[in-house]
């Protein structure tokens, strides 16, 4: 039954969702329907560009609806197909859903260096990285104010995979397994989302001197049992499985498998939220040691940049 559902496929720019809704149709051989699609053809009749269509959108709620309402007929035909679009995962309720992540710089410099007709002009980086974050957070609240519904709460998905690192044909490989049955059927019928995480971007909560005298030999992702995973803020870190999660930084694994304890207010452990536990336990010293060991680098929190500096010998 799993394998006859939609797939939807959702994120913010830079992610890859496109290349790998493409990768996806092409593989399980499959109509792709590309919502981006829908409103450049919607522009084009308007004698408008996709960009004005977008900026007109966020005035008149007349242009999202008939989108809206193409992606409910289509969801409601019983065909099953590919959906490129950022809210089809609200309007496909059985389908399988697939939520795109993706560092902000390596998203910003993937919109850079699209043909500059696509999307924004941006002067810079960091203008690029500022406007797309602006975007995601706009288009946020349209969607909770329209529908209630938080594209940022992650249990919305059956998968979250990180593409910072990791090629579109990997991504696309693990996406069919996970649909498939042949990755992560246990987290994805008893706990979704199952994660699939860039593990240069899970930060540490343990010290990492509890990881001494390991077995250092390669162990490949896909051996790995899940790492128990907090997520607060946009920020993903480990409530169990610092040995794993360092197992895969020394194979050199672009993701590792994941499941989801707590998200932002959630509880953890000891009473603590994802939020409180974060800021808690992710200190300047365990952050520099970790990268220290394994050759990775992680944006120092706020909280943690008032922790003393640690001494080197």
């Amino acid at each position: 039954m799993g394998n006859q559902r939609s797939i939807t496929v959702n994120g913010d720019l830079g992610s890859g969702k496109s290349t790998v809704s493409v990768g996806l149709a092409e593989r399980l051989h499959l109509r792709r329907i590309s919502v981006g699609d829908l409103y450049r053809e919607m522009a084009r009749q308007r004698g408008m560009t996709a960009l004005q269509l977008n900026l007109h959108a966020e005035l008149d709620d007349v242009i999202d609806g008939t989108v809206d309402a193409m992606q409910r007929e289509i969801a409601e035909s019983g065909e099953r197909v590919i959906m490129d679009s950022r809210l089809a995962w609200f309007f496909f309720t059985k389908g399988f859903k697939v939520h795109l992540i993706t560092d902000p710089t390596v998203a910003a410099r993937r919109v850079l260096g699209r043909p500059a007709n696509e999307v924004e002009n941006y002067a810079t980086l960091e203008e690029a990285k500022d406007r797309l974050r602006s975007r995601s957070e706009s288009e946020r609240q349209r969607f909770l104010t329209r529908y209630h519904a938080d594209k940022h709460n992650l249990r919305n998905y059956d998968l979250v995979c990180d593409t910072t690192r990791a090629r579109p044909e990997e991504v696309i490989d693990l996406v069919v397994g996970a649909i498939e049955g042949r990755l992560g059927a246990r987290v994805l019928a008893d706990s979704p989302p199952l994660l699939l995480l860039d593990p240069a971007r899970i930060y540490p909560t343990g010290d990492i001197s509890a990881l001494r005298g390991m077995d250092e030999t390669a162990v490949a992702t896909d051996s790995l049992e899940p790492i128990s995973i907090g997520y607060a803020d946009s920020r993903f870190f480990v409530v169990d499985g610092h040995r794993r999660l360092s197992a895969a930084l020394r194979a050199g694994s672009n993701l590792v498998p994941g499941t989801l304890l707590a998200q932002d207010n959630d509880p953890v452990v000891g009473g603590l939220t994802a939020r409180e536990f974060f800021a808690s336990t992710v200190t300047m010293t365990k952050v520099y040691d970790w990268q220290e060991a394994h050759g990775t680098e992680l944006e120092m929190p706020a909280h943690a940049l008032g922790d003393p500096a640690p001494v080197r010998g």
